[in-house]
C-alpha cells in the first residue's frame, strides 16, 4: 500500500474480526493502516516508521498495552493514542487517562465514534495534557461494564485535570455520591478535603449557617462562631447533594458564592475567598422547575457546567452480577459470612425490579449473606429471604412507551382522523418525535438509539435525515 492518505495509523488489535471492520472503515476515510497484533511487533513497527496515530487494544498477546505505553511515549510524544479495551471499568478508564491517551473506548464501541475520534487525532495533534494523579485505592467503588456505565466513566476521566463544576443527576440510589468522590479522589484536589452536604436533611433555617457558617450572635442559639461547608472545603472539594431541594433564598447566595469564588458568613460584614470545586447533585428534573420558579435558572446552568447522568439499575441489568460480586466481597471484608450466589440467583436477582438502584441491591445482598444457611445462594434461597417480586418492565417500555401512549392518546382526541387513515397518519405524525425521544433517551448516541427502536442502524440514520433531525442536539456536552 503506498501514499500517505489523510494520515498513517497504527492499529494494534488481536481481535480479527474487530480489526478487520476498522481496517475497512478507515481506509475508506483514506487513511494508512498498518495492523499488528503484539507488544512487540507494536514497537518494531514504531521504531521504522512515524505514525499520526495509533489505536491500541489493552490486552494483547504479550502483555498489557497500556502499562507498555511509556517508552512509546517517550519515543513519539507528540504521536495520540486511541484506547479500545474489554476491560471496561472505572480503573482501566482512569489508566487510559493516565497514559494521556487522546480517547478511550470501551468494547462493544460505536465504530463512527472511533473513525471520527481518528480523524480529530490526526487533524489536532493535540498536546498531551499532564499526568493523572494515581488513585488511592484500586479498588474503585463504581462499578459497572453497562454501555451507561462506561459513558460515566469516560465523562469521570474527563473532568479529573479541570476544576469545572458537575451536576450529577440520577434516581435515589444509583451512586451519585460515589461518581462525587470518585472526581475528588482521582483529580488533582485528593490532597484536600472532601465535604458533603445533604440540602434535604437541613431545615431551611439553618441551611445558609451550614453551608456559609456564622458568626457568634447572628442568631438565637449562635453561641460561638462556626465554620461552614465552603470553608472547610476549602482547597478540595464541596458536594451538595439533592441541591434541587435548596430554599430560594439559599439558592442566591449560593449562587454568588459560586460567582465570586467568596462567601460570608451569616452575621459577619467580611468577605472570605474560597477555593472549592462544586459537584453537585440531584434525583429531581430540575428544568421543570425552573419553569414553575421553584429553582433559578442562572443558578442551574452555573452548576449544569458538566452534567453526567447515572442510569437506574434497571437500565443496566447487565452489571447487576459484577455489583452483586463486589457486595460479596464487602460484606466478607467487614466479617459477613463469605457467600456465593448460583447463576439462578443471579438470573433472578436481574430480573428485579430494583426500584431503589443499586442502595436496594446492596441491602439485599447482605440481608441474604446475614441470613443464608448455606454458603451457595440459590434462587430458593433468595426467595425465602426477600420474597417475590414482580418482574421488571423490559428495558425501554417504562419511558417510550408511556411518553408515545400519551401522545397518541392526545392525538387521537384532537386531530379525528379520517376512517381507515389512523395507522399512516399516525406513523406520520410520531415518527419524528419518538426517534427524538430514542436519542434523547441514548444522548445522542445512534447505535444506542437504534437497539432501543428494534432498528437497523442504517435505516436509523436513513430517517434521521429524512427527517431532518440533528442528532448532534441531544448529545450532553463534555
Amino acid at each position: 500500500m503506498s501514499g500517505q492518505g489523510k494520515g498513517r495509523v497504527l492499529l494494534v488489535e488481536d481481535d480479527q474480526a474487530i480489526a478487520t471492520v476498522m481496517i475497512a472503515a478507515l481506509e475508506d476515510e483514506g487513511f494508512v493502516i498498518e495492523h499488528c497484533t503484539s507488544v512487540a511487533a507494536r514497537d518494531n513497527w514504531l521504531s521504522k516508521q512515524q505514525f499520526d496515530v495509533m489505536l491500541t487494544d489493552v490486552m494483547l498477546e504479550d502483555g498489557d498495552g497500556l502499562a507498555s505505553l511509556e517508552p512509546v511515549r517517550n519515543d513519539a510524544p507528540d504521536m495520540p493514542v486511541i484506547v479500545l479495551s474489554a476491560q471496561n471499568t472505572l480503573d482501566t478508564a482512569v489508566r487510559a487517562s493516565d497514559s494521556e491517551a487522546f480517547e478511550y473506548f470501551p468494547k462493544p464501541f460505536d465504530l463512527d465514534e472511533v473513525v471520527q475520534a481518528v480523524l480529530q487525532a490526526c487533524g489536532t495533534r493535540a498536546a498531551r495534557a499532564q499526568s493523572l494523579p494515581e488513585a488511592e485505592d484500586d479498588g474503585m467503588p463504581l462499578v459497572g461494564r453497562s454501555p451507561a456505565m462506561q459513558g460515566v466513566f469516560r465523562m469521570i476521566t474527563r473532568v479529573l485535570r479541570n476544576d469545572l463544576t458537575v451536576l450529577v443527576t440520577g434516581e435515589s440510589g444509583t451512586g451519585k455520591e460515589l461518581v462525587a468522590e470518585a472526581i475528588h479522589q482521582l483529580g488533582s484536589r485528593r490532597s484536600g478535603p472532601f465535604v458533603a452536604v445533604n440540602t434535604a436533611a437541613i431545615p431551611s433555617e439553618l441551611i445558609e449557617s451550614e453551608l456559609f457558617g456564622h458568626e457568634k450572635g447572628a442568631f438565637t442559639g449562635a453561641v460561638a462562631q462556626a465554620i461552614g461547608k465552603f470553608e472547610q472545603a476549602n482547597g478540595g472539594t464541596l458536594f451538595l447533594d439533592e441541591i434541587g431541594d435548596m430554599p430560594a433564598e439559599a439558592q442566591t447566595r449560593l449562587l454568588r458564592a459560586l460567582q465570586s469564588g467568596r462567601i460570608r458568613r451569616v452575621g459577619g460584614r467580611q468577605e472570605i475567598a474560597v477555593n472549592v470545586r462544586i459537584v453537585a447533585a440531584t434525583n429531581k428534573n430540575l428544568v421543570p422547575m425552573i419553569a414553575a420558579g421553584t429553582f433559578r435558572e442562572d443558578l442551574y446552568y452555573r452548576l449544569n457546567v458538566v452534567p453526567i447522568h447515572l442510569p437506574p439499575l434497571r437500565e443496566r441489568r447487565e452489571d447487576i452480577e459484577a455489583l452483586s460480586q463486589h457486595f460479596l466481597a464487602q460484606a466478607a471484608e467487614e466479617g459477613l459470612p463469605r457467600r456465593r450466589l448460583a447463576l439462578e440467583a443471579v438470573e433472578a436477582l436481574e430480573k428485579r425490579a430494583w426500584r431503589g438502584n443499586v442502595r436496594e441491591l446492596r441491602n439485599v445482598i447482605y440481608r441474604l449473606v446475614l441470613m443464608a444457611r448455606d454458603d451457595t445462594i440459590d434462587a430458593g434461597s433468595l426467595h425465602d429471604i426477600v420474597g417475590e417480586e414482580q418482574l421488571a418492565p423490559a428495558a425501554g417500555n417504562e419511558s417510550s412507551g408511556g411518553v408515545i401512549a400519551q401522545a397518541l392518546g392526545a392525538w387521537l382526541a384532537n386531530e379525528s382522523p379520517a376512517h381507515g387513515t389512523v395507522y399512516s397518519q399516525a406513523i406520520a405524525a410520531f415518527e419524528k418525535p419518538l426517534i427524538e425521544h430514542a436519542l434523547g433517551e441514548t444522548s445522542g448516541n445512534q447505535l444506542r438509539a437504534a437497539k432501543l427502536l428494534g432498528i437497523n442502524r442504517n435505516t436509523l440514520r436513513k430517517r434521521i435525515g429524512e427527517l431532518g433531525i440533528e442528532p448532534e442536539r441531544f448529545a450532553r456536552p463534555v
